[in-house]
């Protein structure tokens, strides 16, 4: 397997020097009378994993798809990059990768076939069949599960075909909606060394989700949402697991 396969370059610089890839500023989408998202101040640099922790209705995937261009803000901006979402919303979508809960791919198509269709589609162009086998192999998809149609396929291997599809864009950002809901701790937790892999490669990562404990084991930081805005913000590093569980409930009960 090549080396841009394997997923093991050295780490970028730390990202609190760098410029951010995804960046919210006075965020706010409001639906008639309710606001989805309120006043949401957002960035996530490279090689950062940013969970977005909330229950259900608290703007989390209305925010992921701000980012992805598929709702406009009521008021603010996201950028891309530096790319203004909104006014460039086609060369934004270039440098992202989207991965949601429930992947959805071509289930009469192979995973190299899947592979192979959604790498032309974003712009990657034809890469050989060997290419795309050592992408899917390198996001950890079994050698043997290939070539088998994707019906055949848990959720744990669509979504790593998802993750193969990112790998192949060569997104500088990746945005997940609950990527891990549904799966068994031992697919979770490949899931999880997947988005680690991808972090020292500088890829920025958004991940909205439940999973309090995934948020601290493979965030470098977390964000706590409730009724559309942003309560609390803190580094992975500063917290334990009960300490974020704590934190996270006392938001909860306000």
């Amino acid at each position: 397997m090549s080396e841009a396969v394997t997923m093991e370059a050295p780490a970028a610089p730390a990202a609190v020097a760098s410029a951010p890839v995804l960046e919210a500023r006075g965020l706010s989408k409001r639906y008639g009378s309710t606001e989805a998202v309120t006043g949401l101040d957002l960035r996530v640099g490279p090689s950062e994993i940013y969970c977005l922790l909330g229950p259900n209705g608290a703007g989390k995937t209305t925010t992921i798809h701000l980012f992805l261009g598929f709702l406009e803000p009521t008021a603010g901006s996201v950028r891309v990059m530096g790319l203004d979402v909104a006014a460039e919303p086609l060369e934004s979508k270039r440098r992202l990768a989207y991965v949601p809960e429930q992947v959805m791919l071509y289930r009469n198509l192979s995973g190299l076939e899947n592979l192979e269709y959604f790498a032309a589609l974003g712009g990657t162009g034809s890469l050989a069949p060997e290419r795309l086998t050592d992408i899917l192999v390198g996001a950890g998809l079994p050698p043997d599960a290939v070539g088998q149609r994707v019906s055949e396929y848990s959720k744990g291997m669509r979504q790593k075909v998802g993750i193969a599809i990112a790998i192949a864009k060569e997104a500088g950002a990746l945005l997940l909606d609950e990527p891990t809901s549904g799966l068994d701790p031992k697919a979770s937790n490949e899931f999880s060394e997947l988005l680690e892999r991808l972090r020292d490669r500088g890829v920025a990562v958004l991940m909205a989700t439940h999973d309090l404990f995934r948020a601290k084991e493979t965030g470098t930081r977390v964000g706590i949402m409730r009724h559309g805005r942003l309560v609390n913000e803190m580094s992975t590093d500063e917290i334990g697991h009960a300490d974020l569980e704590r934190i996270y409930l006392e938001h909860m009960h306000e």
